[in-house]
């Protein structure tokens, strides 16, 4: 099973609430492993209000909320029985399970929001020690050089033939060793 993203009904204006809900509900039932983000859509908006600028957020799909996570029948319970959700869309009832958004119609929402280098989230450190997980550099163990959070990237000094050798890797190809 893979991870996707799914749109939870809330009734109007509780989407802040749902979300909460949510997030906790999946901390006391120990379900991190299968429900991952809880997002609502929102864009950033200037107002002038009595002369000033105020920037505040508006919701970009009111009454809806956007959960990324491994659908299960243990999964689709939490959320479908949290306070506030009225259900997925995209399922026809009667305890169907709904279609996950395609990832195009994800990206969209995301950088629109200015998320979509949230889409793979780190908690490297500069000179940490990680190992290599993918691409011709697997299993070679290194330690943080430098970290590019706009490109995604991160420099590591493997230890190539007795020396210190410095390899541009994704996020998503090394992990905590």
């Amino acid at each position: 099973m893979e991870k996707s993203w799914y749109v939870v009904h809330t009734y109007s204006g509780y989407e802040n609430k749902v979300k909460a809900n949510l997030e906790k509900r999946v901390e006391t039932m120990g379900m991190e492993d299968k429900i991952f983000r809880v997002i609502i859509p929102e864009d950033e908006e200037t107002e002038i209000k009595d002369g000033k600028k105020k920037v505040v957020k508006k919701k970009v799909f009111p009454g809806y909320v956007l959960t990324e996570m491994i659908m299960t029948d243990d999964s689709w319970y939490v959320v479908r029985n949290t306070p506030g959700v009225t259900g997925f869309i995209g399922s026809s009832g009667g305890g169907t399970k709904p279609t996950p958004l395609l990832p195009d119609e994800v990206d969209v929402i995301l950088k629109r929001m200015g998320m979509a280098d949230a889409i793979v989230q780190i908690d490297f450190e500069v000179d940490e020690n990680v190992r290599v997980t993918d691409g011709p550099f697997a299993n070679f163990e290194g330690t943080i050089e430098q970290i590019d959070l706009d490109k995604q990237k991160v420099k590591v000094l493997v230890n190539m033939f007795g020396r210190d050798t410095p390899v541009e890797l994704d996020f998503n190809q090394i992990e905590k060793s």
